[in-house]
């Protein structure tokens, strides 16, 4: 019995002083409330793309004839992009020929690609009233991932390059 008395008592007393410890600090020793406001850290970013979105962008030529998409950044140990792997051709990735071209022979552009068919407004019918409305598709100019990429020559051209094998970088 005296164990148990014992065991309640010291316990009691680990629980007092933890709940003690805890006790809050004085106003004047609070630390500052932190001011870093949202605008702040978007402005740092503004500009950047994330890369998970780079994957699958499409790649087209100064004629706006699709060569392919990416389908790999290539990083060296400190984060800088040495290369990107496109593959040129192919349906549903069969038959495509991935080709590695430095970052800079690429053109990021953040406007959708200019054809004869394409169209930035839409014309629709309201179902309910039957009235017709247009509406314009606008971007965010941060949206982090550009539309689309341009790079020079034809995918006869670019088929021509040697072939891009990961199994030769292992």
């Amino acid at each position: 019995m005296k164990s148990i008395l014992a065991v309640a008592l010291l316990g009691t007393a680990m629980i007092g002083g933890a709940a003690i410890a805890q006790s809050t600090q004085p106003a004047d020793r609070a630390a500052p409330a932190v001011t870093t406001h949202t605008t702040d850290a978007k402005l740092a970013f503004k500009g950047n793309w994330r890369a998970s979105k780079l994957m699958g962008l499409n790649v087209y030529n100064e004629n706006n004839e699709k060569l392919g998409d990416i389908n790999e950044l290539l990083v060296d140990k400190s984060g800088k992009i040495n290369a990107v792997v496109i593959g040129i051709g192919g349906f549903l990735g069969m038959g495509e020929h991935d080709i590695a071209v430095s970052m800079d022979k690429l053109k990021f552009i953040e406007e959708p690609v200019r054809t004869s068919s394409t169209s930035t407004t839409t014309t629709s019918r309201d179902t309910t009233t039957g009235a017709a409305s247009t509406n314009t598709t606008s971007r965010n100019a941060n949206d982090w991932v550009p539309d689309h990429a341009v790079m020079s020559g034809n995918k006869e051209q670019l088929k021509a390059l040697p072939q891009f094998k990961y199994s030769d970088y292992n």
